[in-house]
C-alpha cells in the first residue's frame, strides 16, 4: 500500500477542548506553526501528500478533522458554519498547543475557515495560503470579471444549503454515502481528468460512511441560506490585510473562472496569483509537489534556520 493511501500513516490525537472530540494530526513539533485547514468533501487526508514534506522543511504541521467531519464528533451546540470551525480551531492551535502565530493554509471551506481566522483573531495569521476558495464579493472590483461557475455545477450545493435532511435521508446506506462523494473526486469534474485513481477515490470517501457525520457536514451549506444555521457572523471581507499567497488549479468546474482576479481583488498584499496547471479542486492533493514547494518558498524567511 502507498503511504498515500494508508490512513494509519500519521498518529491521530484528539482533544475536548471545546467540549467535542476533535481529531488531528500534530507533526514537526518545534517548527513554524501550520494550520492546513481541509473542506468539503474532504477530511484531514486530503493533506496526506503534504504533511511529511512540511514537517520535514520546517513547519509544525497541524492538520485537524473539522467538527462533523472524519474522526471528529458533530459539534455538541449543533452548529457547523464558519465561525463555529474558526473558533474550534483557534482553540486548539493557541489555547491546546499554545501558539501565539500561525500560517494558514485551506482550500473550499477551508479557505473562509482560515479567512475569517485572520480577521476574527487580529495578529495571530501570520500568512495564508490560499486556492480555490469561496471568497467575498465586490462587485465595483469585481464586474467585469467571470464570477459565475456554470449553473449546472451549483446543484449540489442548493440542495445540502435548504434540503439537507431530505438528502441525507436518502443517502440511507454507507455505500450510498461514499458514492455520492465519489462524484465530487470524479464525474462532476472538481479534479483535473484523471486527478484521483479509483484507489484513491475509495481512500477519501471511507470517512463519508458515518451518516450523522455527513449530515453534519451539510451545516455550512445551509448556514448561507439560513440565520438560524449560523452561530455569529462571519468576518470575512475584502481588503484582507493578511499576506498571502494564491495558488489557482483552473481545471475546477465549480469554482469561479476568475478565481485568480478575485482573490487578488480580496487580499492587496498578495504573492501571485499563480496558475497551477494540471490541478482543480483539490489542488494540494493533485499538485502536491507545487503546493509544498511554493508554501516552503513564501515562508523560507520563517523556516531559514532549519534548512541550514
Amino acid at each position: 500500500m502507498s503511504d498515500d493511501l494508508n490512513a494509519s500513516r500519521f498518529t491521530v490525537k484528539t482533544t475536548r477542548i471545546r467540549g467535542f472530540t476533535q481529531a488531528y494530526v500534530h507533526e514537526g513539533a518545534g517548527g513554524v506553526p501550520l494550520l492546513l485547514v481541509h473542506g468539503w468533501p474532504e477530511t484531514k487526508r486530503i493533506w496526506w501528500r503534504n504533511i511529511a514534506p512540511l514537517a520535514e522543511a520546517g513547519f509544525e504541521v497541524i492538520v485537524p478533522d473539522l467538527r462533523g467531519f472524519g474522526e471528529s464528533e458533530p459539534g455538541p451546540d449543533g452548529f457547523h458554519d464558519v465561525p463555529s470551525h474558526v473558533r474550534d480551531l483557534y482553540a486548539l492551535v493557541h489555547d491546546e498547543l499554545g501558539h501565539e502565530r500561525v500560517v494558514v493554509a485551506g482550500g473550499d471551506l477551508g479557505g473562509p475557515v482560515i479567512q475569517d481566522m485572520s480577521l476574527r483573531y487580529p495578529g495571530f495569521v501570520e500568512r495564508m495560503v490560499l486556492f480555490n476558495s469561496p471568497l467575498p464579493f465586490d462587485k465595483e472590483r469585481m464586474g467585469h470579471m467571470n464570477t459565475r461557475p456554470p449553473r449546472e455545477a451549483s446543484d449540489y450545493f442548493v440542495r445540502q444549503g435548504t434540503d439537507a435532511d431530505a438528502l441525507a435521508a436518502e443517502l440511507s446506506t454507507p455505500e450510498m454515502r461514499r458514492r455520492y462523494i465519489a462524484t465530487f473526486y470524479t464525474s462532476r469534474f472538481w479534479a483535473h481528468p484523471g486527478g484521483f485513481t479509483p484507489d484513491e477515490v475509495d481512500f477519501m470517501t471511507e470517512p463519508w460512511a458515518d451518516g450523522a457525520r455527513m449530515r453534519a457536514s451539510f451545516g455550512a451549506y445551509e448556514s448561507t441560506f439560513s440565520e438560524t444555521a449560523r452561530s455569529e457572523p462571519s468576518t470575512m471581507s475584502v481588503d484582507n490585510p493578511t499576506h498571502t499567497l494564491i495558488l489557482f488549479g483552473p481545471s475546477d468546474h465549480v469554482l469561479y473562472p476568475d478565481y485568480d482576479r478575485m482573490a487578488a481583488v480580496v487580499f492587496p498584499d498578495h504573492v501571485g496569483p499563480f496558475i497551477v496547471r494540471d490541478s482543480g479542486h483539490f489542488l494540494q492533493w493533485e499538485a502536491a509537489g507545487v503546493f509544498n514547494s511554493a508554501t516552503k518558498a513564501f515562508c523560507r524567511d520563517l523556516i531559514g534556520w532549519r534548512q541550514e
